[in-house]
């Protein structure tokens, strides 16, 4: 017999999350509300996924307007938008062409496909390994936690899938091993989020790249948190002077609206052929309206510059509260998607922040990390700051 007292006490949901004790309804912009009708300052944009703001209207204009229209047709049809936002991600990137699919961990799964087929059934070589490197993240799926170089994320699901190895991030002799080792690919983040925010250095990344070429093998860069104008650039890699053979996208490029993506150069692409690889919603009709609106919006309202303008001056804010707290060890990142490293519990000041109405995230047990809307004002940022500082306070008096 079941006991309907328990069941009644039990949440439907899986407990896979450590959820804050609000309960969000309602966002517009930089803000968002609560079932209580509380404002709050969102600075985690969905964790780099709402780039445009919540309910961006460019987007919900468009959405809108296809939802009169077709939802889901499947991929054994021509699909419009999808032919319209791939030629849009060709055109403003160093690929040829594109996969779509649902999300970050599906486009490093479809990566990580691409090149273990290029490597046997192109190239020929049987190479099936993949590099990736240390504290790097790509995902929960089974391949993409196998290929994540953090034991927390693993923990509890060995055997791992085999096949990748995990290089020191940001050591530039420890790249002298991939000329032994051969692999079919390397798949590296230029800002490891999860990982502590931690930007790649160009020199490092110029000797990877070029490593990469002398010996035919595929360079997969992770743009799922750091693409689509997160950094400053469309895609980070624009700031590091190479060209990848292989780019993951997802997050930010529907506003919210779940869709991923990878965006190969032709030789790479050529690793797929017609039944290889497949996604039933990859690619339909809404996500893709939601891609093309988002994209069409930052590349015509010049938003680059603006996040240029606006992470600059958040540089300075986050500068000047550093200068203030002396738990306050060091600021990084790239562009809109910053690192505040402190002596203290990360998870701690996420907590009082929350009490300030302030969303701000973790990157790691001591790493604060910020990711407001790439529409953001100087004047949020402001409020940003007076938020943040009085959280600082109740921090450093023990509160």
């Amino acid at each position: 017999m079941v006991n309907n007292t328990s069941v009644f006490q039990m949440s439907p949901v899986m407990a896979t999350y450590s959820r804050f004790p609000i309960t969000l309804v309602k966002g517009k912009g930089s803000y968002i509300w609560d079932d209580q009708g509380n404002q709050f300052l969102d600075f985690t944009s969905g964790i780099a996924t709402c780039n445009l703001g919540h309910v961006p209207e460019a987007v919900k204009e468009k959405l809108e307007k296809q939802l009169q229209n077709l939802w889901h047709c499947s991929n054994l049809y021509e699909i419009p938008n999808q032919q319209e936002l791939a030629a849009l991600l060709v055109e403003n990137s160093c690929g040829d062409q594109v996969f779509f699919c649902n999300s970050g961990a599906e486009a490093n799964e479809a990566a990580i496909k691409l090149a273990r087929r290029y490597a046997n059934n192109v190239k020929g070589s049987g190479s099936s390994e993949v590099v990736t490197f240390q504290q790097s993240f790509h995902g929960r799926t089974l391949a993409t936690l196998s290929a994540t170089g953090q034991e927390k994320i693993q923990q509890g699901f060995y055997p791992l899938m085999p096949g990748f190895r995990y290089l020191p991030f940001n050591d530039i002799d420890g790249l002298d091993e991939l000329i032994t080792i051969k692999p079919a690919a390397v798949l590296l983040e230029l800002v490891q989020g999860e990982g502590g925010v931690i930007p790649a250095n160009p020199k490092w990344v110029e000797k990877l790249a070029q490593i990469c070429k002398d010996n035919e093998i595929l360079l997969m860069v992770d743009e799922i948190q750091t693409g689509i104008g997160r950094t400053g650039t469309l895609f980070a890699y624009e700031q590091y002077a190479i060209e990848p053979d292989v780019i993951s996208i997802a997050k930010g490029l529907g506003s919210g609206f779940p869709i991923g993506a990878i965006i190969a150069k032709e030789e790479a692409a050529k690793g797929f052929e017609p039944g290889t690889h497949g996604s039933t919603f990859g690619g339909n009709p809404l996500a893709t309206a939601a891609g093309q609106a988002t994209i069409t919006y930052i590349l015509e309202s010049n938003l680059i510059d603006h996040v240029k303008e606006v992470s600059a001056y958040l540089d300075l804010q986050l500068q000047s509260l550093k200068e203030k707290y002396p738990f306050i060890k060091e600021i990084r990142g790239k562009g809109l998607l910053k690192g505040v490293v402190v002596e203290t519990e990360a998870l701690k000041i996420v907590k009082k922040a929350l009490k300030n109405n302030l969303l701000i995230l973790t990157a790691g047990q001591n790493v604060v990390r910020i990711l407001p809307p790439l529409t953001v004002t100087n004047e949020e940022i402001n409020e940003f700051k007076v938020k943040l500082d009085k959280t600082f306070q109740s921090i450093e008096k023990g509160e």
